[in-house]
């Protein structure tokens, strides 16, 4: 049972050198790379996710987009600033959540 709990705690600590400093990672004939799990988890960066890739006398970096809330209160009233779906019909909407609250305010 220790020597399980042992090859667990070398396993991480392994992990933890590779993720603090630095892993290996290769090319592809595409011209791309794959972020090993660990940093996309530390990093919390999912399918999609934008990089910034940066270039310095030290060589490459790759760095998160910053990234702002896509809602914001302004004057009171809530404003979305992200994208929204191409798909996204804007009078369907309006006119589902316009029926919502008139069905809501008779009862119904």
């Amino acid at each position: 049972m220790a020597a399980k709990g042992l090859k667990r705690e070398t396993a991480d600590c392994h992990l933890q050198w590779h993720i603090t400093y630095g892993m290996r990672i290769k090319i592809d004939k595409a011209g791309r790379i794959v972020l090993p799990k660990p940093n996309r988890e530390r990093f919390h960066l999912r399918a999609g996710a934008e990089l910034e890739l940066e270039h310095g006398p030290e060589g490459l970096s790759l760095k998160p987009v910053e990234r702002g809330p896509s809602m914001v209160l302004e004057k009171g009233m809530w404003v979305h600033l992200g994208q929204l779906p191409r798909e996204l019909d804007w009078d369907k909407l309006i006119d589902e959540v316009r029926e919502e609250r008139i069905q809501d305010l008779a009862g119904l």
